[in-house]
């Protein structure tokens, strides 16, 4: 036997296919089939931390879990980067600017519950917190109140403030209950600046109170550190008590009432007006600390806090952000203050560019600015929605651009398959087979005509066809079904059948035109 006999075969490796078409990288949770998957879910909730929804991915035949709701990964990004931007850059200005968003965005999310959840279109946030502010920071001075007992102070300060303001709001609503808690905020602001007993000092402020900052430190890189930090913890408790308030039995009792109508909410077994009442208390409690954080990180409080001036500018940050939404609030209080704080030497340049954002921001967008990502979508669909109405040639087949879109591909086949015993029945289609089925629309019929039957009745139900007894054996109708529990049927025409077969044939005629219109 020769040496090239003995060898074995040479055994080539296939070559790699690769993928076609686009794929986007998205990372899946593994299923194991072993384990029990629980779901990590908020303290005193039933929400879960992360919405992980399982299905079935038709491409790989696998079973897969993705992340539904990303809103929670995000704000966690963005927490991060809002905690570690400022300390890592550690100049004064960046961290007095931080701090400075921490108590506006805090301020904002209180306001948004008032507002968005409650529904009262309060202007007294800013003299809630206001009152708060000078009540703990006068009894650090007069009393000397220590520092971790101001915030109590301010809380039950902020709950009676609220509570007065409160009253007129179960008979006023709209702008003039709007333009109610505006006078009320200026009675406070010409109160602390002509009151003498409270021992105002450089025209109505208060200066020299107690602080959680120690002396030693309060004016070094340290001591800045230290106030942000103290904000971030206040952000936090901020966005907890805003979705506890607003994600919770409050909250939702409120979005499934009627805001225009309390009757239709009492009949629904809600008392509107008290859960409107107790959203706004607590929102007022939390003003209330805010308003305490507010003269222990400042050792002081100012008339600023009673102004239109600072109102105003608060009331852009919730318009640019968006209203009714958490993140629009944050979100919009950063860019805002960013503008406001640190372009300061522009003078009254940065003032007028919040203007303008906040006048784009009404005039071209809903909702804000996270209210663009709808936006552009809704644009989207229109646009694709135009193009395919403009190619109307492939008679219910996927379009090229369509096809991204849909996930599950064997869709696509289906309609291919749909359509192409649509064109083979629309052949089988005659006088012929008119007559047959005119002649015998029940019993058996032809192959042809079992066909075409065949393909009517595996239709949706949603738009079928029936027939509607009007009078049981001498009057009939034709209707279209709705698809939906509980929705009637829809009336063709008028004409009414005095035989069933005559009814049976209108329909079948009905449905032969539908089929030669696609």
């Amino acid at each position: 036997m020769s040496t090239e006999a003995s060898k074995e075969p040479v055994v080539r490796e296939a070559p790699r296919q690769q993928l076609v078409g686009r794929r986007r990288l998205l990372l899946r949770i593994p299923v194991h089939a072993d384990r029990t998957f629980r779901r990590r879910r908020w303290p005193w909730s039933k929400t879960s931390v992360v919405s992980v929804s399982g299905r079935f991915n038709p491409k790989t035949l696998g079973r897969e879990r993705f992340v539904s709701h990303k809103a929670p990964l995000w704000w966690l990004v963005f927490l991060v980067l809002t905690l570690a931007i400022p300390l890592i850059a550690g100049t004064d200005k960046i961290l007095t600017i931080a701090s400075t968003f921490t108590i506006y965005a805090s301020i904002n999310l209180m306001w948004m519950l008032i507002m968005g959840t409650a529904g009262i279109f309060s202007l007294a946030s800013l003299a809630v917190t206001g009152v708060a502010a000078y009540t703990a920071c006068w009894m650090t001075i007069n009393w000397s109140l220590p520092w971790p007992l101001m915030f109590p102070v301010g809380a039950v300060a902020g709950l009676l403030v609220g509570v007065i303001i409160a009253i007129p709001a179960r008979r006023m609503d709209g702008m003039y209950y709007a333009l109610l808690t505006l006078g009320v905020s200026e009675i406070c602001r010409a109160y602390a600046l002509q009151a003498r007993w409270i021992g105002a000092q450089s025209q109505g402020s208060l200066s020299g109170g107690g602080g959680f900052i120690p002396d030693d430190i309060r004016f070094t890189a340290t001591g800045q550190r230290i106030g942000y930090i103290a904000g971030f913890l206040l952000l936090l408790a901020a966005l907890a008590t805003y979705r506890l308030v607003n994600g919770q039995r409050l909250g939702l009792l409120l979005r499934a009432s009627q805001k225009e109508d309390e009757a239709v909410s009492e009949s629904m077994g809600i008392d509107f007006q008290r859960a409107r009442l107790a959203v706004f208390l607590i929102s007022s409690a939390a003003l209330g600390v805010i308003g305490a954080f507010y003269a222990g990180y400042f050792r002081a409080a100012s008339l600023s806090l009673f102004g239109t001036d600072l109102l105003l500018l608060l009331f852009a940050m919730i318009v640019i952000g968006g209203i009714g939404r958490a993140e629009g609030a944050v979100v919009g209080t950063l860019v805002v203050t960013v503008i406001d704080r640190y372009f300061i030497d522009t003078g009254a340049k940065r003032i007028l560019l919040v203007a303008i954002l906040m006048l784009i921001s009404v005039l071209f967008t809903r909702g804000g600015a996270f209210g663009l990502k709808d936006q552009w979508q809704e644009l989207r669909a229109k646009r694709r929605s135009s193009r395919r109405a403009a190619r109307s040639t492939r008679r219910g087949q996927v379009l090229p651009e369509e096809a991204p879109d849909i996930h599950d591909k064997s869709l696509i086949y289906q309609r291919r398959y749909d359509h192409a015993q649509r064109e083979h029945l629309k052949a089988l289609i005659n006088d012929d087979l008119m007559e047959e089925h005119r002649r015998s629309p029940t019993g058996l019929h032809s192959e042809n005509l079992e066909r075409v039957m065949l393909y009517f009745r595996k239709n949706d139900l949603a738009g079928k066809y029936c027939v509607y007894a009007i009078e049981p054996f001498k009057r009939y109708r034709i209707v279209a079904l709705s698809g939906l529990p509980g929705v009637p049927p829809r009336t063709i025409d008028d004409r009414v059948y005095t035989t069933i077969d005559d009814a049976y044939h209108a329909v079948f005629l009905r449905r032969v035109n539908d089929l030669r219109s696609r």
